[in-house]
C-alpha cells in the first residue's frame, strides 16, 4: 500500500509500515528525527492529501502518487484542541491572548477536518481528548500506551474511516506518580516537565512504539520484501 503519515517527524509509524513492505512516507514541516530522509517529506501536507501528486523527499528524490493514497494516518497538532488547555481560553482573565487562542483553535479545527474530508478510503486521525469530540464527533476508539506494552498513561483518541478499531496487544500495569497537589500523573509526563515548551511538546507528541507497531500490523498486511534494507 501507499501510505501517507501526516504530521509525523518521528517516523515511528512510517518505519513500522516500511518494515512490512509498504510504501509509506512521513510528512511534516519539521525535519525528521527518525533517521530516514528518503521517506520524509518536509513540506505542507495539505496539497498531498487527495493523491495524484508529486513530491520530493528530503534526500532529493522525486516521487509520484497516481490515484488516491491507500491509507492516511494523521497526527494533527493538539495544542489548541486538547481540553488540558481550556483554562487559557478565559477572555476575562487573559484578554487578547485568549481571543487569539480562539482564533488559533478555529484554524486547528479546520486543519483537523481537512484529514476527515480527504479523498481516501482508509483514514485514521489521532488526538488527545479535546474539542473534536463535540466539533466533529466522538472518536471511534480510545487507547492507552499501557495497552501496548508501555507502562505509561496517555489517553489517545482515534477517529477512523474504513479501518477497524485498534486492539490492545500487551496490557501492562501503568506506572503513575502522585503529585503534592494530589493529582496523578504518568512518569513519562513528569520527566518532560523541565523541558522548554517546544521540545516538551515535540517529545510528548511522539507515538509510542507499541502503538505504532500495532497500527502497522493491524491495518497493514505484511508484504514480501526484496533484498535487505535498514529500518533502524
Amino acid at each position: 500500500m501507499k501510505i501517507l503519515i501526516a504530521c509525523e517527524e518521528s517516523q515511528r509509524v512510517c518505519k513500522e509500515f516500511r518494515r512490512l513492505g509498504h510504501e509509506s512516507y512521513s510528512c511534516d514541516i519539521e525535519p525528521c528525527s527518525g533517521g530516514h530522509k528518503e521517506w520524509h517529506i518536509q513540506a505542507d501536507v495539505l496539497p498531498l492529501l487527495n493523491g495524484d501528486c508529486s513530491f520530493m523527499t528530503v534526500d532529493g528524490i522525486n516521487h509520484r502518487i497516481d490515484g488516491k493514497w491507500d491509507m492516511i494516518i494523521a497526527f494533527p497538532p493538539c495544542t489548541y484542541l486538547t481540553v488540558t488547555g481550556n483554562r487559557w481560553f478565559n477572555i476575562e482573565r487573559y484578554g487578547d491572548k485568549a481571543i487569539q487562542r480562539y482564533k488559533d483553535r478555529d484554524l486547528a479545527i479546520k486543519f483537523f477536518m481537512r484529514f476527515v474530508n480527504a479523498d481516501c478510503e482508509k483514514i485514521a486521525i489521532e488526538n488527545p481528548v479535546g474539542v473534536m469530540s463535540t466539533e466533529y464527533r466522538k472518536p471511534d476508539c480510545i487507547i492507552q500506551p499501557y495497552e501496548f506494552g508501555h507502562t505509561e498513561r496517555k489517553t489517545t483518541c482515534l477517529w477512523l474511516k474504513g479501518l477497524p478499531k485498534l486492539k490492545p496487544t500487551e496490557i501492562v500495569e501503568p506506572k503513575i506518580i502522585k503529585c503534592a497537589s494530589g493529582t496523578i500523573e504518568s512518569n513519562w509526563h513528569m520527566k518532560t516537565l523541565h523541558l522548554e515548551s517546544k521540545e516538551r511538546s515535540k517529545l510528548r507528541s511522539k507515538t509510542f512504539l507499541g502503538i505504532a507497531k500495532a497500527m502497522a500490523e493491524q491495518w497493514g498486511k505484511k508484504i514480501q520484501k526484496r533484498g535487505k534494507r535498514n529500518y533502524a
